[in-house]
C-alpha cells in the first residue's frame, strides 16, 4: 500500500511538472508562429476557420459591458468542471490558465472550444501545440451553450472586463 502510495505521488508530481513551469519566450515569437500555423491550417483545411474554430458559433453577441449574473453561473459551472485543471492566473496545472484567454482568442472560438472539444483539438493547431505541452486532451465536459457562454463571462470578469 506505501509503494502505491508512492508510486501515485512519482506519477503525480511528474505529470504536473511535464505541464508546469514558465518559459520566458518572446511574445512576438509566438505570435508569429502561431499566425504562420493558422495560415497553413487555413491551406489544409480550408472549411476550418482558426478564428472562431469548429462548431455551432459563428457569432457571439458580447456586450461591453460583464454579465454580472451569467458571470456568477460560469464561475459556479467552472467551479465544478474547469477548475481541476485551470487556474484563474497564467499559471499551468493540467491545462494552461486561463488569465488573458478571453483577450486571445475571439469569443465564437473560446465557445467552440468549449462545446465541440474532440474537434476542435482535431482541427486547430494552437490547441494542438497545447496538447503538446500538456500532453492531456481536455475532456469533453457535455455543456450546454448556456453553461459554456457563463464560463466565458466569467473569464471576461478575470480579465478584467467590468
Amino acid at each position: 500500500m506505501k509503494k502505491l502510495f508512492v508510486l501515485i505521488v512519482i506519477a503525480g508530481t511528474f505529470f504536473v511538472y511535464s505541464c508546469g513551469g514558465s518559459e520566458n519566450k518572446p511574445v512576438v515569437a509566438e505570435n508569429d508562429a502561431t499566425a504562420s500555423q493558422n495560415s497553413e491550417a487555413s491551406k489544409e483545411n480550408p472549411a476550418y476557420d482558426p478564428e472562431r474554430g469548429k462548431g455551432k458559433f459563428t457569432h457571439v453577441d458580447v456586450s461591453d459591458k460583464l454579465d454580472p449574473a451569467m458571470a456568477k453561473t460560469g464561475e459556479k459551472v467552472a467551479g465544478l468542471k474547469c477548475s481541476g485543471c485551470h487556474r484563474m492566473t497564467d499559471e499551468k496545472l493540467v491545462g494552461p490558465g486561463w488569465k488573458g484567454v478571453s483577450e486571445r482568442h475571439k469569443p465564437e472560438w473560446i465557445m467552440n472550444f468549449i462545446t465541440n472539444t474532440d474537434e476542435m483539438i482535431d482541427k486547430d493547431p494552437k490547441l494542438q501545440a497545447q496538447l503538446e505541452l500538456c500532453l492531456v486532451r481536455m475532456p469533453n465536459q457535455s455543456l450546454t451553450d448556456e453553461d459554456a457562454r457563463g464560463i466565458y463571462e466569467f473569464m471576461r470578469k478575470n480579465d478584467g472586463v467590468k
